[in-house]
């Protein structure tokens, strides 16, 4: 797939010094760019938008996104992390928002490539639990993922441009684009 905007570049994803791990770096990268892409869909006036008066509003979701992907990585996985304070951008804009979390991934990803498998399978405190930092890796993928499909409900229901995330959207498609609706697209291969 071609996205109209990058932020992180697959040359910017540095080698794992254990290449059984470089699927991570590349998740990490991915993810990001799939979140940035949603993101820049926002304009502005979008940011007090909630669908619902118990939902959480565009901006709030932002900025739990940039907050909480700093205290999983510094708070669990030890990773080098700047002072919570320092981790919003000074305008809470959806492009604000967008460079901040590149800014804050590109880091990770030098960090993450140097550890060895044993980092990685270390166990260590996750809230009151104990847990391997590559199931907090993971848990924080999944944890992005889902507020990424909440924001893409919010541009749909805006009337905004949904980007692709993992295939074509009713807004974005491709030649060869093959997406799986039906029993018989389900039962190939």
């Amino acid at each position: 797939m071609d996205y109209d905007y990058t932020a992180i570049t697959a040359e910017e994803v540095p080698a794992a010094v254990s290449p059984a791990f470089q699927h991570l770096l590349d998740t990490y990268a991915s993810e990001t760019n799939k979140v940035i892409a949603v993101w820049r869909q926002f304009a502005e006036a979008d940011l007090d938008y909630r669908p619902h008066p118990r939902a959480s509003s565009v901006a709030e979701i932002l900025k739990h996104q940039l907050l909480s992907e700093r205290r999983f990585f510094g708070e669990f996985m030890g990773v080098p992390e700047p002072p919570a304070g320092e981790v919003l951008p000074q305008t809470g804009s959806p492009i604000a928002c967008a460079t901040r979390l590149a800014e804050l991934a590109r880091p990770r990803l030098a960090f993450f490539a140097a550890q060895p498998p044993g980092w990685w399978l270390e166990r260590v405190r996750f809230f009151d639990v104990e847990r391997e930092r590559i199931w907090i890796f993971w848990r924080r993928v999944l944890h992005t993922a889902h507020h990424r499909s909440q924001l893409t409900v919010n541009l749909r229901l805006l009337g905004r441009k949904v980007p692709s995330s993992y295939g074509p959207t009713a807004d974005v498609t491709w030649q060869g684009a093959d997406p799986t609706h039906s029993v018989d697209a389900a039962g190939r291969g």
